[in-house]
């Protein structure tokens, strides 16, 4: 059985769909890329955003610009539009109790990461919460969870828990195997397709997947 446990953010442990994709359609706008729907934004949550705005119509040369209009918001009023998803409160204080050590790896920059869960009173359950960096030079899932590994000194023991099949791949380049959960923004059959160990549709069934060897 895992030790210790990997936590996704978006997606994961927290919706944060509403902010994100007004972040992202207000960026997009900017350049003439008018998406009404916000849904049409769901594939913007959890991949870096300077690899997904080129696939949206940004052109690569003003990536850097689309990013900074989108944290202009998201910095001040996205960021907290945003909930934790129900049951994970309860998910994470009962795998303290049973004194697994929790983590969290995201692709979203480290600083917000921590405001968001300091936000939720979620920070006190992770021992380390380590995300991107503000420059792009740790940005994937892999080179976050290599930087984590490197602050923590190494760990043994460990099992990722996600919602994309980034998570997946990231997680897989470390040996790392991978919990997906089902009530994020990716689907089962691509996180099943890239590898993961088995899909949990609800924290309570997580909470049973991870008793499991």
């Amino acid at each position: 059985m895992p030790k210790s446990i990997f936590f996704d953010l978006d997606g994961t442990l927290t919706d944060s769909s509403e902010g994100i994709t007004k972040c992202a359609q207000l960026a997009l706008a900017c350049f003439g890329i008018y998406v009404p729907d916000l849904s049409r934004l769901n594939a913007l949550i959890g991949p870096p955003l300077r690899e997904t705005f080129p696939a949206y119509g940004v052109p690569p040369e003003r990536t850097e610009e689309a990013v900074a209009i989108f944290r202009s918001r998201y910095n001040t009023v996205g960021k907290f539009e945003n909930t934790p998803y129900p049951g994970v409160r309860e998910m994470l204080s009962e795998l303290s109790r049973r004194k697994y050590r929790l983590f969290v790896a995201t692709s979203k920059p480290e600083k917000t990461a921590v405001e968001i869960l300091s936000h939720f009173g979620l920070d006190v359950f992770f021992e380390n919460i380590c995300g991107a960096s503000m420059d792009g030079s740790r940005d994937s899932k892999k080179a976050v969870i290599a930087h984590l590994l490197t602050r923590t000194g190494g760990i043994e023991d460990v099992v990722m828990v996600g919602d994309t099949a980034f998570d997946v791949i990231g997680a897989a380049a470390h040996g790392i195997p991978t919990l997906g959960v089902s009530w994020g923004f990716g689907k089962a059959g691509e996180m099943l397709s890239a590898g993961a160990a088995a899909i949990a549709d609800t924290p309570e069934e997580l909470l049973k997947l991870l008793s499991e060897d």
